[in-house]
């Protein structure tokens, strides 16, 4: 029985690539009825001619499906799979393009996937490399919004209870916005129409775009520590959902709810909701309301002021001539009259004390007065100038006197001085050598040489003589 084996066969070019010939390839033809040679494909082989087809056939496609077993590397990639009722695709978002997908998926979602198709041969399976990835039947940026918003929610950040009132006249308010946009000049006419004495705080900071979001963050934070703030505004004009993404970002959301100033959101038209919004104190509909939010007019605060003023006269003058009225009736009865006399009587004798007390402090005033004389004309006898001129007088004659004895004294001394240093100098062995006379000094021992048995014939000498020292050697020794 013939055993029959797997034939492999010869492998087919390529798509698109042209056949080669045996004459093109330099190989001969197998002669008629022998059996061809056969070649295998290895695996690299077959794996690259699969990437040259698939690659290049959907290197743009559109895949819609369900997210399922997704997992996010610590680098940072999601890997998840595509799938619906009858197969599925293995799909990865790269790093890079993560970046560029405003929300995150999860298992069940259902989505649209673009990409490129991409062979992987180290497994020989094929992925959806993705680019662009969409929520199915809701746009990217509102399923992105949806769940910030649950999120933020769940951790309170939109509680009521932590909204803070706004001050009923603040003084300073910083706002974050375009420095060029038509917002902050229809803020600042509204809010000078209303009270000119307000001082405002601009932070220049993109509204719209990219790296937009980091800016109103740095502006939340930099105006937050502007010492004397009283309220705190985010404002830009209506657009899309993209114009007011920046206002969507969970940073500036949470920049808002770490601010220690009340804020708030003056985003886009009445119609228009943003994260920013809900997580601020108070939301404006417009940055012109937010103006008219922020303070009152000044004219509506005067009036109140006026009409409490008016009434409060009212109830006091009301009070007043209550109080008059019973004090009146109370004064009227005859058992006060009596003590009207003795009230008389002991004001007189109080007018009566009155004027005796000032009398007596007149006398009083012109006693310390005659002190007060006597005493000047003593101190001006006395005059501390003349005495001190007196003694500065002692002194300077005390001190020349000094210095003459002083003088007298040194001249002696130097005097004495003088006689004892001529003495001495007639004692000293010094003396004796300008006299012709030397020193002889033993150089090897050090010691003064009294006698010729204390040298010997060749030893060094040193000889002190008036001016100056010789050196000299022992030749001769001739005992006297």
């Amino acid at each position: 029985m013939r055993q029959k084996g797997l034939d492999f066969g010869t492998p087919e070019p390529a798509r698109g690539a042209r056949a080669s010939t045996p004459a093109a390839s330099g190989r001969r033809e197998a002669p008629e009825g022998a059996s061809p040679r056969r070649r295998a494909l290895t695996v690299s082989e077959l794996t690259d001619r699969i990437q040259s087809v698939l690659e290049p056939e959907f290197a743009d496609v559109w895949v819609e499906g369900e997210v399922s077993n997704l997992k996010i590397a610590t680098s940072g990639h999601w890997y998840f799979s595509l799938k619906d009722d009858a197969a599925q695709i293995r799909a990865v978002v790269w790093k890079t393009a993560t970046r560029l997908i405003r929300f995150r998926p999860k298992d069940g979602l259902k989505v649209v996937a673009r990409g490129a198709l991409r062979v992987w041969p180290p497994r020989g399976e094929y992925q959806l490399s993705v680019e662009v990835l969409e929520p199915l039947g809701k746009g990217a940026l509102q399923q992105a919004f949806e769940e910030l918003k649950e999120k933020l929610a769940k951790e309170g950040l939109f509680d009521p209870a932590r909204k803070r009132p706004l001050p009923l006249l603040p003084r300073r308010v910083g706002i974050v916005t375009s420095p060029t946009g038509a917002v902050i000049q229809d803020f600042l006419r509204v809010l000078h129409r209303r009270h000119r004495n307000v001082d405002v705080v601009l932070f220049p900071a993109r509204v719209q775009g990219d790296g937009a979001s980091w800016e109103i963050v740095e502006g939340i934070r930099a105006l937050d520590r502007v010492a004397g703030l009283d309220v705190l505004i985010v404002a830009r004009g209506g657009g899309s959902l993209e114009d007011l993404w920046p206002f969507n970002d969970e940073a500036v959301a949470r920049a808002l709810a770490a601010s220690r100033v009340p804020t708030i959101s003056a985003v886009g038209h009445e119609t228009d909701f943003t994260i920013a919004d809900f997580v601020a104190d108070l939301r404006a509909p417009t940055p012109s309301a937010a103006a008219e939010r922020v303070v009152q007019a000044k004219e509506d605060l005067a009036a109140r002021i006026a009409t409490h003023e008016g009434r409060l006269r009212a109830a006091l003058d009301l009070r007043l001539t209550r109080v008059r009225a019973r004090v009146a009736a109370l004064t009227a009865h005859r058992v006060f009259e009596a003590e009207r006399g003795r009230i008389r009587g002991h004001a007189q004798r109080v007018d009566d004390l009155a004027r005796r007390a000032g009398a007596g402090l007149l006398r009083g005033c012109e006693r310390v007065r005659d002190r007060a004389r006597s005493a000047g004309e003593r101190v001006e006898a006395f005059r501390w100038d003349r005495q001190i001129a007196g003694r500065r007088e002692r002194l300077g004659r005390q001190s020349d006197r000094l210095e003459i004895l002083f003088r007298a004294e040194a001249d002696a001394r130097r005097a004495a001085l003088g006689r004892l240093a001529g003495m001495l100098d007639g004692l000293s062995p010094l003396a004796v050598l300008s006299r012709g006379y030397a020193l002889v000094w033993d150089a090897a021992r050090g010691r003064l040489v009294r006698s010729p048995a204390e040298v010997e014939v060749g030893d060094p000498l040193r000889v002190r003589v008036h001016g100056g020292r010789l050196d000299a050697t022992v030749t001769r020794k001739e005992p006297l």
